[in-house]
């Protein structure tokens, strides 16, 4: 696909165009669609569930992004926005890649420093990385651009 390599953003510019702004509005469905599978697994558990709702919540969102990001290189927010996680041979992630991602994602996002900078290099960078992506080498790219 890909000859083993990422596309490079000043040749191949349609693979991440818009891709930052996709990210932002996937994580929005991401997160209220986490936010739902949370709220109906409270009643299941005799609304004990109240009492640890923010350990709950780490944990459906960590469930619901290795599960997603797994059986499709995407979350269904990234799906519903086109784009797609990509590894640095150009494959799609598998289930350990989506798992070390994930991961990565939620370290970074438990903590003000490194959310804030995953985000600025998002914007700033030209494939659009995150601090996971960058680490793991990763991008996401438009979906329809891939072929």
């Amino acid at each position: 696909m890909f000859a083993n390599a990422l596309p490079d953003p000043d040749y191949n510019a349609e693979f991440y165009e818009g891709v930052t702004a996709k990210r932002g509005v996937a994580w929005v469905i991401d997160t209220l669609l986490t936010m739902i599978l949370t709220a109906l697994i409270v009643p299941f558990t005799a609304f004990t569930a109240l009492f640890f709702l923010p350990v709950l919540f780490v944990v459906v969102n960590a469930a619901y992004r290795w599960v997603t990001i797994s059986s499709g290189s995407a979350t269904l927010g990234m799906r519903l926005a086109a784009i797609e996680f990509r590894r640095a041979d150009g494959r799609p992630f598998d289930t350990g890649t989506a798992f070390v991602h994930t991961l990565g994602y939620l370290v970074s996002s438990s903590l003000v420093l490194p959310q804030v900078l995953s985000v600025a290099m998002m914007i700033l960078s030209p494939r659009g990385q995150g601090l996971t992506d960058t680490v793991l080498g990763s991008v996401a790219i438009n979906r329809s651009a891939r072929y």
